[in-house]
């Protein structure tokens, strides 16, 4: 079931998502939405394997932790977070990360900005008559522009792979969906599997709706195009199929990709794997 009034996001039925945010993968850290433990127990294409838990986070914004998420977050070992929001972004929703002992905040912006404002009527055009090609072509421009920071993450899972680490954005949703997806592909994961991670960003975002609705109402780009930012604000499953698809026609697979726009060796990928795998 869902809600809509007009001026929100689509709401589910609340005990759908109290009892899917209340078991794994998702994780409670008290002022923090969309926050998840992503891929662990995952089996591998192969199944000899699978993802090992509680080293690969991901989440929306870090910007409302209380000081119980702060000890939430130590509690799963979290060393390390990965910010992947531009300057401009943060500075216009008043969203620093707050310094947290103990935690590292890396930030790895994806530099070029897609949303641009004149270009954003025109993309949510896009979201609202075909939501699926307009989420590959954000997802293609996240590649291209973010591979510096996606190797700054798989350094990090070359060489820390017992510093357990978060992944984040605004919503936890686009950028970090797609780090998280090529991680996964990189580990060999199942697409049901990939696919079924990024879709549960439908029900962890559900928390975070009326402070994301208000935000995007105060702004008149949005406000005036509603119907494309409501399927901008959706996860639907056949936007991280189409996403496999590309990667696998355009480079043969994550791998392809991450040698042609990565410095990192097949010798690196095969120690990432070994780290992450049981």
């Amino acid at each position: 079931m869902s809600i809509n009034n007009g001026t929100s996001f689509p709401l589910l039925d609340p005990g759908v998502v109290a009892s899917t945010l209340a078991a794994p993968p998702f994780v409670a850290v008290d002022g923090v939405f969309n926050i998840r433990d992503f891929g662990a127990g995952y089996t591998t294409a192969t199944g000899t394997s699978s993802v090992k838990p509680l080293r690969l986070f991901r989440s929306g914004e870090l910007a409302r932790i209380t000081d119980n998420g702060i000890e939430q977050l130590r509690a799963l070992g979290v060393q390390r977070v990965f910010d992947l929001r531009v300057d401009s972004e943060i500075a216009k929703y008043g969203t620093a990360s707050k310094s947290i002992e103990g935690v590292e905040l890396v930030r790895v912006p994806i530099i070029q900005d897609p949303w641009r404002p004149s270009e954003v009527p025109q993309r949510l055009r896009e979201f609202e008559q075909n939501a699926t090609d307009a989420f590959l072509q954000s997802y293609k421009q996240v590649l291209l522009s973010g591979s510096t920071s996606l190797e700054q993450i798989l350094l990090h899972l070359r060489d820390e792979p017992d510093v357990p680490c978060l992944v984040h954005c605004t919503a936890g949703k686009d950028r970090t969906g797609v780090f998280a997806a090529a991680i996964l592909m990189l580990l060999g994961a199942r697409d049901e599997h990939i696919i079924t991670d990024y879709a549960l960003t439908e029900v962890g975002l559900q928390p975070a709706l009326p402070m994301l609705a208000v935000r995007f109402q105060n702004d008149p780009i949005f406000r005036e195009n509603w119907t494309g930012t409501v399927a901008m604000g959706s996860s639907k499953a056949e936007s991280m199929r189409a996403f496999i698809d590309h990667i696998r026609q355009e480079y043969g697979g994550i791998e392809g990709y991450i040698r042609k726009h990565t410095k990192l060796t097949d010798d690196d990928l095969r120690r990432i794997r070994e780290n992450l795998l049981a």
